[in-house]
């Protein structure tokens, strides 16, 4: 019979003691992430809710200090959740981009389907216009949202596609104008509001003038008889 050597603390001799004890975390490890406590939940949120308030305000330079004061909570609570203001940032505009995409995946199966694509254009260019704020302060400080987000934006324009082309073969729509093109249609319309500073009642009405075009049958809200 064989008989493998270990050391005086049941270790391989072959692996050091640092290795064997790390090897023992990892086999220890749940294979899943502990979902997190109710209270650690509540406070995630409260800290993202007043981050994109003070950021967008006062500008991502403000202490951590700050978004613990207006959360409610300790700034160590802040750094549990938040190891770094980088992290926080990043985890801000994640969440509005999952909820853009919860959004939209909700209206996959609508049984409008080119109200379905209309009424997504409109959350999306509200949300743009009420973060707008918060998008430039992020923007401002080198923040690059786009390579952070990749794959949710891939994943939202692909269910926009989806909901552009069911709104195509509903002939809602007209047929020739691309996901991408109406993606710089409505967003093109909320910075041309903001340039000009349009209110929000503004900003919405560009955003149906750009419904109104995407639809296959344009109808004037003015009558023009010839006799």
């Amino acid at each position: 019979m064989t008989v493998k050597a270990t050391t005086a603390s049941g270790h391989d001799p072959g692996v050091s003691e640092n290795e064997a004890s790390h090897a023992e975390s990892v086999d220890e490890m749940p294979s899943t992430p502990r979902p997190m406590r109710a209270d650690a939940v509540k406070n995630r949120a409260r800290i993202l809710a007043a981050s994109e308030e003070i950021f967008a305000t006062e500008g991502v330079s403000v202490p951590i200090d700050r978004v613990a004061e207006k959360a409610g909570l300790g700034v160590g609570t802040i750094y549990r959740h938040f190891p770094t203001k980088e992290a926080l940032f990043e985890a801000i505009v994640v969440a509005r981009l999952d909820d853009l995409l919860e959004t939209v995946k909700a209206q996959r199966d609508a049984r409008d389907a080119g109200e379905a694509l209309f009424s997504f254009l409109r959350t999306m260019a509200e949300q743009a216009s009420a973060k707008r704020d918060l998008f430039d302060a992020l923007g401002s400080a080198g923040i690059d949202i786009k390579s952070q987000c990749t794959e949710t934006m891939d994943e939202i324009k692909g269910n926009v596609d989806l909901l552009r082309r069911r709104a195509v073969d509903a002939g809602a729509i007209r047929p020739d104008v691309s996901t991408e093109e109406i993606f710089g249609l409505v967003m093109g319309a909320c910075q041309a509001s903001a340039h000009t500073g349009m209110d929000k009642a503004g900003s919405q009405r560009m955003v149906e003038i750009v419904c109104d075009g995407l639809r296959s049958t344009v109808v004037s809200p003015i009558s023009v008889s010839v006799s």
